[in-house]
Protein backbone atom coordinates (compact mmCIF):
# COMPACT_ATOMS: atom_id res chain seq x y z
CA UNK A 1 0.00 0.00 0.00
CA UNK A 2 1.21 3.25 -0.91
CA UNK A 3 0.55 6.76 0.58
CA UNK A 4 1.72 10.12 0.27
CA UNK A 5 4.58 10.93 2.90
CA UNK A 6 2.65 14.07 4.24
CA UNK A 7 -0.87 12.12 4.06
CA UNK A 8 1.09 9.15 6.35
CA UNK A 9 2.22 11.77 8.51
CA UNK A 10 -0.97 13.15 9.83
CA UNK A 11 -2.84 10.17 9.32
CA UNK A 12 -6.36 10.57 9.03
CA UNK A 13 -6.51 14.19 9.65
CA UNK A 14 -9.09 16.19 7.37
CA UNK A 15 -5.96 18.50 7.34
CA UNK A 16 -3.98 16.48 5.07
CA UNK A 17 -5.79 16.77 2.02
CA UNK A 18 -2.79 17.40 0.08
CA UNK A 19 -3.16 18.49 -3.96
CA UNK A 20 -0.29 16.37 -5.04
CA UNK A 21 0.20 18.40 -8.20
CA UNK A 22 1.01 21.49 -6.66
CA UNK A 23 1.65 20.71 -3.34
CA UNK A 24 -0.87 22.64 -2.07
CA UNK A 25 -4.15 22.12 -0.61
CA UNK A 26 -7.42 21.74 -2.63
CA UNK A 27 -10.34 23.63 -1.09
CA UNK A 28 -12.98 20.68 -0.44
CA UNK A 29 -15.93 21.50 2.09
CA UNK A 30 -18.81 18.92 2.69
CA UNK A 31 -21.47 20.72 1.19
CA UNK A 32 -22.21 22.44 -2.50
CA UNK A 33 -19.34 22.67 -4.79
CA UNK A 34 -16.78 21.67 -2.83
CA UNK A 35 -18.83 18.89 -1.49
CA UNK A 36 -18.17 15.29 -1.51
CA UNK A 37 -19.96 15.02 -5.00
CA UNK A 38 -17.31 17.09 -6.06
CA UNK A 39 -13.74 16.03 -4.53
CA UNK A 40 -12.40 14.53 -7.46
CA UNK A 41 -13.22 17.07 -9.73
CA UNK A 42 -11.05 19.53 -6.98
CA UNK A 43 -7.76 18.52 -7.74
CA UNK A 44 -6.43 15.26 -9.73
CA UNK A 45 -4.22 14.02 -6.72
CA UNK A 46 -8.52 13.45 -5.20
CA UNK A 47 -8.99 11.10 -8.10
CA UNK A 48 -9.34 8.25 -6.03
CA UNK A 49 -13.08 9.69 -3.90
CA UNK A 50 -14.84 8.57 -7.49
CA UNK A 51 -12.75 5.74 -8.71
CA UNK A 52 -11.71 3.66 -5.30
CA UNK A 53 -13.32 0.65 -5.14
CA UNK A 54 -13.09 0.45 -1.24
CA UNK A 55 -13.78 3.08 -0.05
CA UNK A 56 -15.15 4.68 3.54
CA UNK A 57 -17.55 4.88 4.96
CA UNK A 58 -20.23 2.18 4.49
CA UNK A 59 -23.32 0.76 6.04
CA UNK A 60 -22.23 -1.99 8.44
CA UNK A 61 -24.93 -4.64 7.59
CA UNK A 62 -24.93 -8.53 7.38
CA UNK A 63 -21.00 -8.28 9.09
CA UNK A 64 -20.03 -12.21 9.12
CA UNK A 65 -19.52 -13.53 12.75
CA UNK A 66 -15.56 -14.30 12.54
CA UNK A 67 -12.94 -15.57 14.85
CA UNK A 68 -11.20 -11.97 15.31
CA UNK A 69 -8.42 -11.31 18.01
CA UNK A 70 -9.45 -8.53 20.24
CA UNK A 71 -7.70 -5.63 19.79
CA UNK A 72 -5.04 -4.92 22.09
CA UNK A 73 -5.46 -1.36 23.12
CA UNK A 74 -2.31 -0.01 24.88
CA UNK A 75 -2.94 3.00 25.10
CA UNK A 76 -1.20 5.89 27.38
CA UNK A 77 -2.54 9.20 29.28
CA UNK A 78 -0.11 11.91 28.65
CA UNK A 79 -0.53 15.58 26.55
CA UNK A 80 -2.00 16.28 23.95
CA UNK A 81 -3.22 19.53 21.86
CA UNK A 82 -6.75 20.36 20.79
CA UNK A 83 -6.95 21.70 17.05
CA UNK A 84 -10.00 23.21 15.34
CA UNK A 85 -8.12 22.34 11.41
CA UNK A 86 -11.14 23.75 9.44
CA UNK A 87 -12.70 20.58 8.49
CA UNK A 88 -13.13 19.07 12.17
CA UNK A 89 -11.58 19.03 15.75
CA UNK A 90 -8.76 17.04 16.00
CA UNK A 91 -6.96 15.68 19.62
CA UNK A 92 -3.12 15.38 18.84
CA UNK A 93 -1.20 13.00 21.47
CA UNK A 94 2.49 13.42 21.63
CA UNK A 95 2.43 9.73 22.94
CA UNK A 96 -1.18 8.22 23.12
CA UNK A 97 0.41 4.53 23.17
CA UNK A 98 -0.56 2.15 20.35
CA UNK A 99 -2.78 -1.05 19.89
CA UNK A 100 -1.43 -4.51 18.49
CA UNK A 101 -3.35 -6.21 15.52
CA UNK A 102 -2.55 -9.67 14.16
CA UNK A 103 -0.20 -7.80 11.80
CA UNK A 104 1.93 -6.10 14.51
CA UNK A 105 1.92 -2.61 16.10
CA UNK A 106 -0.01 0.44 15.55
CA UNK A 107 1.18 3.75 17.31
CA UNK A 108 -2.02 6.18 18.20
CA UNK A 109 -1.29 9.44 16.55
CA UNK A 110 -4.94 10.90 16.97
CA UNK A 111 -8.63 11.31 17.25
CA UNK A 112 -10.99 13.27 15.63
CA UNK A 113 -14.84 13.45 15.35
CA UNK A 114 -17.40 13.91 12.68
CA UNK A 115 -21.21 14.69 12.97
CA UNK A 116 -23.77 11.98 12.80
CA UNK A 117 -21.32 9.74 12.50
CA UNK A 118 -20.02 8.45 9.00
CA UNK A 119 -20.72 5.21 9.72
CA UNK A 120 -23.91 3.57 9.70
CA UNK A 121 -25.26 0.08 11.57
CA UNK A 122 -27.74 -1.31 9.74
CA UNK A 123 -28.69 2.01 8.00
CA UNK A 124 -28.89 3.80 11.53
CA UNK A 125 -26.33 6.64 12.01
CA UNK A 126 -25.38 8.14 15.54
CA UNK A 127 -24.80 11.76 16.41
CA UNK A 128 -20.67 11.44 16.86
CA UNK A 129 -18.31 9.38 16.03
CA UNK A 130 -14.66 9.38 17.29
CA UNK A 131 -11.71 8.28 14.56
CA UNK A 132 -8.87 7.10 16.34
CA UNK A 133 -5.87 7.16 13.85
CA UNK A 134 -2.92 5.15 13.76
CA UNK A 135 0.36 4.10 11.94
CA UNK A 136 2.39 1.12 11.94
CA UNK A 137 6.28 1.30 11.34
CA UNK A 138 5.70 0.41 7.55
CA UNK A 139 2.96 3.50 7.20
CA UNK A 140 0.22 1.21 7.30
CA UNK A 141 -2.74 2.81 8.85
CA UNK A 142 -5.56 1.75 10.99
CA UNK A 143 -8.46 3.45 12.50
CA UNK A 144 -10.73 2.32 15.88
CA UNK A 145 -13.99 4.25 15.52
CA UNK A 146 -15.98 5.37 18.75
CA UNK A 147 -20.02 5.92 18.30
CA UNK A 148 -21.15 8.32 20.73
CA UNK A 149 -25.69 8.09 21.50
CA UNK A 150 -26.98 11.14 23.54
CA UNK A 151 -26.74 10.72 27.92
CA UNK A 152 -24.79 10.89 30.05
CA UNK A 153 -21.78 13.68 30.00
CA UNK A 154 -18.76 12.08 28.75
CA UNK A 155 -15.73 13.06 31.48
CA UNK A 156 -13.12 11.77 29.53
CA UNK A 157 -13.85 14.33 27.04
CA UNK A 158 -14.90 17.46 29.46
CA UNK A 159 -11.32 18.99 28.79
CA UNK A 160 -11.74 19.20 24.96
CA UNK A 161 -15.55 19.95 24.85
CA UNK A 162 -15.39 22.82 27.24
CA UNK A 163 -13.35 24.43 25.67
CA UNK A 164 -13.35 23.96 21.96
CA UNK A 165 -11.00 26.18 19.77
CA UNK A 166 -13.86 28.35 17.70
CA UNK A 167 -11.99 29.24 14.58
CA UNK A 168 -10.45 27.62 11.90
CA UNK A 169 -5.95 27.15 12.61
CA UNK A 170 -6.28 27.42 16.75
CA UNK A 171 -5.38 24.98 18.75
CA UNK A 172 -4.58 24.84 22.60
CA UNK A 173 -3.24 22.50 24.81
CA UNK A 174 -5.02 20.18 27.61
CA UNK A 175 -3.71 21.62 30.82
CA UNK A 176 -4.70 17.99 32.38
CA UNK A 177 -3.52 15.85 29.48
CA UNK A 178 -5.98 13.20 28.27
CA UNK A 179 -6.05 9.60 28.71
CA UNK A 180 -7.14 7.76 25.43
CA UNK A 181 -8.54 4.70 26.65
CA UNK A 182 -11.34 6.31 28.75
CA UNK A 183 -12.73 7.26 25.89
CA UNK A 184 -13.03 3.91 24.59
CA UNK A 185 -16.67 1.13 25.37
CA UNK A 186 -16.28 -0.75 28.10
CA UNK A 187 -16.94 -3.94 25.64
CA UNK A 188 -14.46 -3.88 22.74
CA UNK A 189 -15.85 -6.10 20.18
CA UNK A 190 -16.18 -4.56 16.43
CA UNK A 191 -16.84 -4.97 13.27
CA UNK A 192 -13.79 -5.06 10.41
CA UNK A 193 -13.31 -4.23 7.10
CA UNK A 194 -10.77 -2.57 4.40
CA UNK A 195 -11.89 0.87 3.58
CA UNK A 196 -10.02 4.39 2.75
CA UNK A 197 -9.70 7.81 4.34
CA UNK A 198 -12.94 9.40 4.40
CA UNK A 199 -11.29 12.85 3.48
CA UNK A 200 -9.29 13.74 0.23
CA UNK A 201 -7.61 12.09 -1.15
CA UNK A 202 -9.85 8.95 -0.25
CA UNK A 203 -6.70 6.67 -0.24
CA UNK A 204 -7.47 3.14 0.36
CA UNK A 205 -5.72 0.63 2.54
CA UNK A 206 -6.88 1.73 5.57
CA UNK A 207 -7.61 -1.14 8.05
CA UNK A 208 -10.96 -0.02 10.15
CA UNK A 209 -12.47 -1.41 13.21
CA UNK A 210 -16.13 0.45 14.09
CA UNK A 211 -16.31 -0.46 18.23
CA UNK A 212 -19.92 -2.43 18.36
CA UNK A 213 -20.86 -0.86 21.98
CA UNK A 214 -21.40 3.12 21.74
CA UNK A 215 -20.51 5.83 24.38
CA UNK A 216 -22.73 8.47 25.74
CA UNK A 217 -21.65 12.36 25.18
CA UNK A 218 -24.45 15.19 26.71
CA UNK A 219 -26.67 17.07 24.55
CA UNK A 220 -24.71 20.18 25.69
CA UNK A 221 -21.54 18.88 24.43
CA UNK A 222 -22.78 17.22 21.56
CA UNK A 223 -23.92 21.20 20.69
CA UNK A 224 -20.96 22.61 21.49
CA UNK A 225 -19.25 20.69 18.54
CA UNK A 226 -22.41 21.01 16.32
CA UNK A 227 -22.19 25.24 16.65
CA UNK A 228 -18.48 24.56 14.54
CA UNK A 229 -19.35 21.92 12.66
CA UNK A 230 -23.35 21.05 11.95
CA UNK A 231 -22.24 18.74 9.47
CA UNK A 232 -18.86 17.11 8.76
CA UNK A 233 -19.85 13.53 7.87
CA UNK A 234 -18.86 12.18 4.29
CA UNK A 235 -21.90 9.96 2.68
CA UNK A 236 -21.65 6.07 2.90
CA UNK A 237 -19.91 4.70 -0.06
CA UNK A 238 -20.18 1.46 -2.04
CA UNK A 239 -19.53 -1.87 -0.01
CA UNK A 240 -18.29 -3.34 -3.79
CA UNK A 241 -17.81 -6.83 -3.00
CA UNK A 242 -16.00 -6.26 0.54
CA UNK A 243 -16.79 -8.56 3.58
CA UNK A 244 -17.38 -6.84 6.54
CA UNK A 245 -16.54 -9.39 9.61
CA UNK A 246 -17.75 -8.64 13.41
CA UNK A 247 -15.73 -10.27 16.20
CA UNK A 248 -17.73 -12.39 18.49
Amino acid sequence: MKFNSMLVACGLSAVCSVALAEDKPAHWTYQGHGGPAHWSELDEGFSGCKLGKQQSPIDIRGARQAKLAPIDFAYAPGGASVVNNGHTVQVNLAEGGAIRLADGDYKLLQFHFHTPSEEKVNGVSYPLVAHFVHKSEAGKLAVVAVLFQKGASNPALRGVFDALPAKANESRELDEGINPEAVLPARRGYYAYVGSLTTPPCSEGVLWHVLKQPVSLSAAQLKSFQKLYPMNARPVQALNGRTVEASE
